[in-house]
């Protein structure tokens, strides 16, 4: 049945490569259980339903990549979307957590309905390199702010914004440990360096008394308090435009990157280094992030941390149907997750930025109209606070840098069509 299902002969694997795979690629990037939840939990959401939708909704995503596509890529809700959810549209716009859910559904929409009507190939061809890199280096940047934030290491100034706090203190210290631990344990190639410098940081929490043993493995908690409660009326509004834009946007390049770079590493592109199956790839993204919309959680997207279940042999859609099992597995060690700290989470954050800035190595830094747009989105995407602002802020940069240094042949339509819409934006809606 496996193999008619997953044709593992065709590609060169077996059921024990790919359970191994599989269980690769969830310690790599289980740690998102424990960061989701924390992270929405200050837009005010039930942090023990999150965890479940979290879980939930990234075995939906796995299953439906692995039993469609057949790719061995995991989908979980992604980082720096979730930080876009609960700082930069909750508590950053005002908006409600019910309505940021709203918006996060309808960019699903938006996103399935490019995957089917084939649309998604003008876009991602359409948009600059040099945008999309910049991008990634925003969120990056942001995630970097969020995690220093939360820590207490980076703290608010009446003189001047913000300054270094006590890092003396023991939750400041105690995330730069963290980090330390992160960032030793992956060096040494450890599969799962991340979730166990989490588990590590929360041990010394309760050996210290910081934090309360609450148990390990329960019955799930309820997700009723974040299940079907998107407000779409409120996300429908004109101001919630650019929310749902940028949902969409970094969700689909995020997807298509994370696609075309593990696929390759996998050698599962075609002679012309295309993804074959992108579309059915692309719909799997977009019906999780539906799911997870409807579940309770932010934008559910594909994961990067696929490469490491590739390097140690998965290579079909069993690898991502048994990171989705074991996500269904792990809802039943949510006591675990309830004792996470901050100071145990802010070290991955942190660390997750750092490999999201890597981008900054393939910037053409000697061309200034290459180098002006990543830095605004860079530096203007923590500094308002909002994903959205630092993609409007770098199109806008690129398009008027470009056409005043003599480059408009390198100005698509579409982006001048982008550029146009975001200024409009900024004087009709902000």
């Amino acid at each position: 049945m496996l193999e008619k299902l997953f044709k593992l002969s065709e590609h060169g694997t077996n059921v024990k490569t790919e359970i191994m795979a599989g269980l690769t690629t969830f310690l790599t990037m289980a740690y998102i259980i424990f960061v989701n939840p924390t992270i929405l939990a200050d837009a005010g959401m039930d942090s023990g339903a999150v965890f479940v939708a979290s879980c939930l909704a990234a075995a939906i995503g796995c299953f439906i990549m692995g039993f469609i596509a057949n790719y061995p890529i995991a989908l979980a809700p992604g980082m720096g979307l979730n930080a876009f959810f609960t700082y930069g549209v909750v508590l950053g716009q005002g908006y409600s957590w019910q309505a940021a859910l709203g918006a996060v559904f309808l960019s699903g929409v938006v996103f399935l309905l490019l995957s089917l009507l084939k649309v998604r190939e003008w876009i991602i061809n359409a948009i600059p390199r040099t945008l999309k890199l910049g991008i990634a280096t925003g969120i990056g940047s942001f995630l970097a702010l969020i995690a220093l934030k939360n820590a207490g290491i980076i703290v608010g100034n009446p003189a001047t914004l913000v300054a270094l706090g006590d890092i003396t203190e023991f939750v400041p210290l105690m995330s730069i440990v963290g980090f330390f631990l992160v960032a030793a344990f992956t060096a040494r190639n450890m599969p799962a360096a991340v979730m166990l410098a989490i588990l590590i940081m929360t041990v010394i929490g309760l050996v210290v008394g910081d934090i309360e043993y609450t148990g390990i493995v329960s019955a799930p908690p309820s997700l009723a308090p974040t299940f079907m409660q998107m407000d779409l009326s409120a996300a429908l509004e004109l101001s919630m435009l650019s929310v749902v834009f940028a949902f969409l946007f970094v969700d689909l390049f995020d997807t298509s990157g994370t696609l075309i770079a593990v696929t390759q590493r996998a050698g599962l592109t075609n002679e012309k280094g295309e993804v074959e199956r992108l579309g059915k790839a692309l719909s799997s993204d977009s019906i999780a992030t539906l799911s997870g919309a409807a579940l309770g959680t932010s934008t559910t997207t594909s994961y990067i941390e696929s490469a490491s279940g590739v390097a140690a042999g998965g290579r079909t859609g069993l690898t991502a149907v048994v990171v989705g099992i074991l996500f269904v597995l792990a809802i039943f060690f949510a006591p675990l997750a309830s004792m996470i700290p901050v100071y145990a989470t802010a070290g991955a954050i942190f660390y997750v930025a750092i490999l999201m800035l890597f981008s900054l190595k393939e910037i053409d830094w000697e061309d200034i109209t290459e180098a002006a747009p990543v830095t605004v989105v860079l530096l203007f995407t923590p500094l308002t606070f909002s994903i959205a602002h630092g993609i409007t802020l770098a199109f806008i940069t690129y398009t008027f840098t470009k056409a005043l240094c003599g480059k408009v042949d390198q100005i698509s339509k579409s982006v001048w069509f982008l550029t146009v819409l975001f200024i409009a934006k900024i004087v009709f809606v902000d």
